[in-house]
Parts: structure tokens; C-alpha cells; sequence
């Protein structure tokens, strides 16, 4: 090589280097002083609510997100449908005690839950702590009852997780409690090694407890939440034709009836609760996808992906779980168009239905898109998927996934954004959400590390999961960070280094 071509190149490095530090200046001047954030999560929130999905304002929701984006100047911004099932809202509840006195009780019909016949007005029959024996023993006193599936509720979820950014955290004490990298619905596997059997869990008895109310003919099951001070965490399941209405009890009122009747005191309450499924859509759900397409002729089909989750359970609005997310990611790529970024690879982003029943959008995607032998060559253009959900606020940093070999690059990324709130990444994993579908077909995938307190033991997956919990200020912050680190590995030389399969 010549003196005058490699002075030429490394003119050429300088340029490039300069050009990109213009383009990360812009990104944090527009997130900063044009930012978009406060009337998409407005939207999300306040005007549409609560998107379980395949719900009519989840597809309501996915609907204005793709607008909204194409709006911005996106490319190929699009609804991708996926198979789901029923979809599925409350129309009325109510749930009250009528006797030993007067109380409105505060309660929230589970997601799916069917509808019960009318009002019902019963004395409630306790069945916490009784085997499966002694249920079919009741079987004739089951029949039209309400019926209270649990034992006097004494723990309570108490304690968040701690913050991964402090510099005094344990390492891996954070980790999501339903079991890192395995996806949100946490569930045991049937079998151990070898096939042999583990014990029944609690969630496998309830689901046999479920069954045998329902063969009972029972008229409705209540059951406590894990929250305290009215904090009610509601989920729920399609149960089928015939499925035993149900409906989740703050614990202080579940305890409150279930004391009562220890003492022999005379029970009376009065529920009704009626519900709309909906299948007339072919029981599908829908992806939002749209892309800010790459420049440079070889790294161009190369993809860059950033994403969260729009769908959210029903009693809140889904406000830090997930349109938080959802606007940081709407809002990083309407930053990156505004400044006219350039990237070398193109930049996707999704906005995922189904990821409170298990990660469902996402897979689906996943499993058309990337993975299997069909779609090896798809898989290796495809660089990393950055997704945020699990916390809310600012962008603290980056659960590195036990990847050491990314963290001096994430360190070097992250490093200029701590005069805006970030501190640093971490080597362990996170689990339980969209970036392990990712992770599952051999592709880089990574979730931030953000705030946590008032998270677990208040707004995930709760009726107090609304917009006064969190600042939008923050999500300013959370949309620069992830636009940074969108851009900075859309322009890379080489794309980030596989996950090692296990």
C-alpha cells in the first residue's frame, strides 16, 4: 500500500468518524428539544387503553402505530397478522358483599374469563387448602356456587428487584424471578431428565382444580391476588366453551370474606360479569412492523432490529408495561428519519401483539422470518434485535446476555450517553421477554436495564399499572439511547458477535 492511499484511508476513517459523531449530536438534539414522545404515549394510554390482544384496541392500537410511523416517512410500515385465537373484553363487573354487610369489593374479571348467567347472589363455598378428593366429595355443593379456590393469602409480593446499574448490585440478583430465558408466562417444564416425572406445580394443581369446578358445574371462582393495598394482578387464559367464569380479589377483601367464614359468619355476595369474544378475524393478531432502509450497496439487506411489546393485560392502561416501550421505540426511529440518518444496514422496528401469553408475536415472527434451515440466509444478514420492556424510565444500560466479547463495544456506545442518565452494562442475562425469540434462533438479542422500583410489586400486570407511574421525561432518555445504539450498529464495520448455542 502507498503512502498517499493510506493517508487517503485514514482521511477517509476521520470523515466517517466525524460524520458519525454529527449524526449521534443530532439524534440527542432532536430526542431533546423535538421530541415526539408525550403524544404517542398519550394515545396509547389514555385514548385507546388497555390492548390485550387480539382485543379490537389492540388492533385499534396496531393500526395507529402503523399510520403513525408511516407518517414519519418509514418504509414497507405494515400489520403482519399471526394466529392466535379468541379475542376477547369485559363489557361489566360487578362484585360485591351484600351481607354480613355492605362492601363494593375490588375485584377484576381474569382476561378470557367467560361470563356468568346473569347476576349471581350465593353464600360463597371455601375450598382453600382441600384436596382434589375432598372436591369431588362436594361435587353436588359446588354445583352454581361461587367457590374460593385459595387459602387465606399471607404472602404478598413485597420487594422489587434490585437496580443491576447500582455499583453495589450482586451480580444475578435481578434475575427475573419466572425463570431467566425462558419467556413471561414462567411455566415448568412437565418432565426432568430423561422424561422422569417432577412434582405437580402450583400452577398444574390450579389447572386441575380449575377442571374439576367445572365439571362441578360451578358458577364462578374467586381467587386473591399476590398484591397488597388494593394492587390487583389480574392475567387470565382462553379457557374453552363451558370455562368457569373467574374473577381475581384484592387480597385484603378475599382474606376479609374467607375470616368471615372461618367464624361461621354469615356470607352473602352478589357478581355479575359479561364478556364478548371475538373470532370473527380468522383468530389472529397482528405484529406493526416498518424500516428505515440501509445505503450501502453490500450491508444494505443486512437488518438492524429494535422493538416492544404493544399488547398489555386489561385493568390498567399498560401504561409501564409496555406503551412506555413501545413509544421508545416509535419515537427512536422517528429520530432517526427527522435528522436523516443514513444507516448502512436497514433499520426494522416491531412492535410485538402476544407477548403477555407467552412471547407469542414475537415467535411467530421469528419463526417466519429467521429461524430453521429455510431461513438461513435471512439469519445471516440479520445483525442484533434490541428490545425494551421489563422496567420502565430511563435506559440505564444493557443485560449483556453472558456475550463478554460485545461488552467493549456496548461500554464505548454507552459511555457518551451518561451525561443523559446512563450508567453502565451488565454481563448477566434477562429473560421473560421478546429478545429471547430472538436468542432462540441464534441471533444476538438484547433488553435494557431500567428502573424498577414500584415495578414488580405495583404496576406489572396490575390495575395500578397506569400513566402517574412513570415520567415521560424518561422516555425521551430511553428513545436516544435506543436510537444511538440502533444507528452505531447500523453503521458498524462487522455486525455483533452470535450468540453460542447451548
Amino acid at each position: 500500500m502507498t503512502r498517499i492511499t493510506l493517508l487517503a484511508l485514514l482521511f477517509s476513517a476521520v470523515v466517517a468518524a466525524q460524520s458519525d459523531r454529527d449524526v449521534l449530536a443530532r439524534i440527542r438534539t432532536e430526542g431533546l428539544e423535538h421530541s415526539q414522545v408525550a403524544p404517542v404515549f398519550d394515545m396509547l394510554t389514555v385514548n385507546i387503553g388497555p390492548r390485550l390482544t387480539a382485543s379490537p384496541a389492540h388492533k385499534r392500537a396496531a393500526e395507529w402505530a402503523r399510520d403513525r410511523l408511516a407518517s414519519y416517512g418509514l418504509q414497507n410500515a405494515r400489520l403482519e397478522p399471526w394466529t392466535f385465537g379468541r379475542g376477547w373484553t369485559l363489557e361489566k363487573l360487578t362484585i360485591e358483599m351484600m351481607e354480613p354487610r355492605y362492601l363494593p369489593l375490588i375485584g377484576y374479571a381474569d382476561g378470557w374469563s367467560a361470563s356468568t348467567s346473569g347476576e349471581i347472589v350465593a353464600a360463597p363455598v371455601f375450598i382453600g387448602g382441600k384436596t382434589l378428593e375432598e372436591l369431588t366429595g362436594m361435587a353436588p355443593q359446588l354445583k352454581g356456587a361461587i367457590v374460593m379456590t385459595q387459602p387465606i393469602l399471607t404472602t404478598f409480593v413485597r420487594k422489587d428487584r434490585p437496580q443491576p446499574s447500582d455499583p453495589d448490585y450482586v451480580p444475578m440478583s435481578a434475575a427475573y424471578a419466572t425463570s431467566v430465558g425462558r419467556g413471561s408466562t414462567g411455566s415448568a417444564r412437565a418432565g426432568g431428565p430423561g422424561g422422569a416425572a417432577t412434582p405437580e406445580t402450583t400452577q398444574q394443581r390450579n389447572q386441575r382444580v380449575t377442571e374439576a369446578l367445572k365439571a362441578a358445574g360451578a358458577a364462578l371462582i374467586l381467587k386473591p391476588s399476590i398484591g397488597e393495598h388494593g394492587t390487583v394482578f389480574v392475567t387470565g387464559r382462553d379457557g374453552g366453551p363451558g370455562a368457569v367464569p373467574s374473577v381475581t380479589l384484592s387480597a385484603e377483601h378475599y382474606n376479609l370474606i374467607a375470616r368471615y367464614l372461618q367464624q361461621n359468619i354469615p356470607v352473602r355476595l352478589r357478581v355479575n360479569v359479561q364478556t364478548t369474544f371475538y373470532d370473527a378475524d380468522g383468530g389472529h393478531a397482528y405484529n406493526v412492523i416498518a424500516e428505515l432502509p440501509g445505503t450501502d450497496p453490500v450491508l444494505k439487506d443486512e437488518v438492524v432490529m429494535i422493538g416492544g411489546h404493544l399488547d398489555s393485560w386489561h385493568t390498567g392502561v399498560g401504561a409501564t408495561d409496555n406503551a412506555d416501550g413501545s413509544t421508545t421505540v416509535m419515537e427512536a426511529m422517528r429520530i432517526l428519519k427527522a435528522i436523516g440518518a443514513r444507516p448502512r444496514r436497514t433499520i426494522r422496528v416491531a412492535l410485538w401483539g402476544g407477548e403477555e401469553q407467552g412471547l407469542l408475536g414475537s415467535k411467530a415472527w421469528v419463526t417466519e422470518h429467521l429461524a430453521g434451515p429455510a431461513n438461513a440466509a435471512t439469519r445471516e444478514k440479520f445483525d442484533v434485535y434490541y428490545n425494551v420492556d421489563n422496567g420502565t424510565g430511563k435506559i440505564y444500560g444493557w443485560f449483556l446476555q453472558n456475550q463478554e466479547e460485545v461488552r467493549p463495544i456496548f461500554d464505548s456506545w454507552l459511555e457518551p450517553l451518561k451525561s443523559l442518565g446512563a450508567r453502565r452494562n451488565v454481563g448477566e442475562p434477562v429473560g421473560s421477554t421478546d429478545h429471547l425469540s430472538f436468542i432462540d434462533a441464534g441471533v444476538p438479542g438484547f433488553n435494557p436495564i431500567q428502573d424498577y422500583g414500584n415495578y414488580d410489586i405495583r404496576t406489572h400486570h396490575t390495575n395500578m399499572d397506569t400513566v402517574d407511574r412513570l415520567d415521560v421525561n424518561d422516555i425521551r432518555q430511553a428513545a436516544i439511547v435506543m436510537a444511538t445504539f440502533a444507528y452505531q450498529s447500523a453503521m458498524a464495520d462487522r455486525k455483533l458477535p452470535r450468540p453460542v448455542q447451548k
